[in-house]
């Protein structure tokens, strides 16, 4: 059977198919190379995505994977419900007045010295201690927050330090403003 004689039958069976359907005269269509546009306008958006946010990400990936890194302007995005944990560790819970618990990393307030919860060294260090905890617990619940790295990023005991801020003003400082905690000065000193 020749192409041409091949072709009319094909057109032939497909009219045939066409009216039995219902459609009468129908043309053929020709098959169509499926559209690019909708892959280089995907690739436009991708690419002008990653204008925008792809250095931040990228910042935020190579500082830590919860850290906070945009610009204060842009507001704090970290927040978590954060309850009590007095004894190892934890995840989003306050130990003390000056350590906490973050998506399973222990973080250090490092503006600020509270009181000893863990073997304080007299009943009014234990019980301004306790209150101390109390209270960034509240601080923490209160709202989105951002972390903020300083000089060095942990201490010797393995504690990210941080100064915690909620727009722009440091949780420490509430807390050494309501007599709960101290400016650290990088030294320890006696509660009692």
């Amino acid at each position: 059977m020749s192409r041409r004689s091949r072709k009319n039958r094909s057109d032939v069976v497909w009219l045939a198919e066409a009216r039995r359907a219902g459609q009468g005269r129908l043309q053929r269509k020709k098959a169509q190379a499926p559209s690019l546009a909708p892959l280089i306008i995907g690739g436009m958006l991708i690419g002008a995505g990653l204008g925008w946010f792809g250095p931040e990400m990228v910042q935020r990936f190579q500082n830590s994977r919860w850290e906070h890194v945009a610009s204060p302007a842009a507001g704090d995005s970290l927040s978590a419900q954060f309850g009590f944990c007095h004894t190892g560790g934890g995840t989003n819970c306050v130990v003390d007045g000056d350590t906490f618990w973050f998506h399973g990393e222990r973080v250090r307030v490092m503006d600020i010295d509270a009181p000893e919860t863990h073997d304080p060294g007299c009943a009014a260090e234990a019980a301004l201690g306790a209150r101390a905890t109390q209270r960034l617990q509240q601080l923490m619940n209160a709202g989105p927050f951002s972390l903020e790295s300083g000089d060095r990023e942990t201490d010797r005991y393995g504690r990210a330090l941080r100064v915690v801020t909620r727009g722009g003003e440091s949780l420490g400082e509430t807390l050494v403003a309501e007599g709960l905690a101290r400016e650290w000065d990088g030294a320890w000193h006696p509660w009692c």
